[in-house]
């Protein structure tokens, strides 16, 4: 199960795009290639962001173009043709007909036809955006396009002056979230929030990492998500001070934390999910006391999340309390201030405290604008996850050894503030021992 696709909504976002543009300019989009995995065996597919953004297909081997003010139609699409023999094997394709039919193109041609026709497509253009170093192959394949136009320019005919990156406008394009997208981003956090309640539920000393996530994914699946938005981390005790643990092969032990940060992908869109509690089922007084330091600080940084404040803004305030929470507990020395400058608590908290969300889990979008961290805008996405990692060393009290915390959830930018779009999976520690109790 897929979100459905909705014509309109890509129509307006190539519509958008080529606003963006002069009326003698062209816009080229590759999707992603297959990848082999081993031997015979590809990974599981997945369509370039910036392709399905603008056209909702989701199959390989195909490439859009957009031509403002082309007679016969400003969206073309080069994709695969019908073929009964390997749709047996691999699977039913939309074909020409279907990618018109389906996805809204004008015209679609065959992709072995391309070297023919899109030359032909760019004569006479000012510009060519696409994403230059994206996928190399077919950067040489453009070049070749280009300079084979260049050859024939005695036929009076022009080639592109510039190759334009593509990104600078679609990444600002994409950065804001409209309803449409919304909606299918609620859906994901809500697989996402199910399944990270189920491996509360089932979670007990004696499970193995990858039982856990067992249990989890299933949830993902049942709830409508085809798959994963990137690899589960399911890391308990020490584990969870390994920031990105994949492994997931551990036997979870009594009086031990379990980490988990998953998410599920709907409609391409992730969610992404971190959520900390205890093996067996309550918090010992030392994790309760770093977990309280940690959901403060996620708290102090949610109220930074409104229109007009800064990127940086949420980021500081948790960094604020997690540096108090350390020293209360004397797992830093000195003043409050001078370990905020000297950037002290980084031995306990080393990554920052969001990053955009969409599309791809870590989303496009700069994050300073004119070397000024960007102000927040309604429609932007992305997460809220501070933490703490306080492995094992000699000059640590044993007590806090091997405690590993974050929590994690993601945020849209309202005009009234914000929406927490994963909130049903509990934060409250009293809550998650109760949901695991039951």
């Amino acid at each position: 199960m897929n979100a459905p696709f909705n014509a309109d909504m890509h129509l307006r976002r190539r519509q958008e795009l080529l606003n963006q543009i002069g009326n003698n300019d062209i816009v080229i989009v590759p999707t992603a290639a297959v990848k082999s995995r081993n031997g015979d065996v590809e990974y599981q597919f997945r369509a370039d962001s910036d392709f399905f953004y603008l056209t909702g297909f989701t199959e390989p081997e195909s490439v859009a173009v957009l031509i403002p003010g082309r007679e016969s139609g400003q969206y073309v699409i080069f994709c695969r043709e019908k073929d009964p023999e390997r749709e047996m094997w691999d699977g039913i394709r939309a074909g020409l007909e279907g990618a018109v039919e389906q996805c809204g193109a004008d015209d679609a041609f065959p992709i072995e036809d391309i070297g023919d026709i899109l030359p032909g497509l760019m004569e006479e253009r000012d510009k060519v955006f696409t994403n230059v170093g994206r996928y190399p192959e077919f950067d040489i394949e453009m070049l070749g396009w280009l300079n084979k136009i260049k050859e024939n320019r005695r036929h009076h005919k022009h080639a592109p002056y510039e190759l334009v990156d593509l990104s600078h406008l679609l990444f600002e394009q994409r950065l804001i979230k409209r309803k449409d997208e919304l909606a299918i981003m609620r859906k994901a956090g809500k697989m996402s929030a199910a399944g990270h309640k189920r491996a509360m539920q089932v979670c007990q000393p004696g499970m193995f990492e990858y039982q856990v996530q067992a249990e989890m994914e299933c949830e993902f699946r049942k709830a409508g998500s085809p798959y994963n938005a990137y690899p589960s981390i399911v890391a308990s005790g020490a584990n969870a001070c390994i920031l990105h643990y994949t492994e997931n092969n551990a036997e979870l032990q009594a009086g031990d934390l379990l980490m988990i940060d998953a998410g599920a992908e709907y409609g391409c869109y992730a969610a992404d999910i971190s959520r900390t509690f205890p093996v067996s089922g309550k918090f010992s007084a030392q994790q309760r006391a770093l977990y309280d330091v940690v959901l403060a600080a996620q708290h102090a940084a949610l109220e930074q999340c409104a229109p007009g404040k800064t990127w940086d803004d949420p980021h500081r305030a948790a960094v604020a309390v997690l540096t108090q929470g350390l020293l209360d507990h004397g797992l830093l020395q000195g003043s409050l201030d001078e370990n905020l400058e000297k950037q002290l608590y980084s031995r306990f908290y080393m990554h920052r405290t969001g990053h955009w969300l969409g599309l791809d889990v870590h989303d496009v979008g700069d994050y300073q604008v004119d070397d000024d961290w960007r102000e927040l805008e309604p429609g932007m996405v992305f997460t809220v996850e501070p933490g703490l990692y306080i492995a094992a060393a000699d000059d640590i009290d044993t007590r806090w050894h091997n405690i590993g915390i974050r929590i994690e959830d993601n945020v849209v930018i309202r005009r009234e503030g914000h929406e927490v779009l994963t909130s049903a999976v509990p934060t409250d520690p009293d809550e998650i021992e109760a949901l695991m109790a039951g």
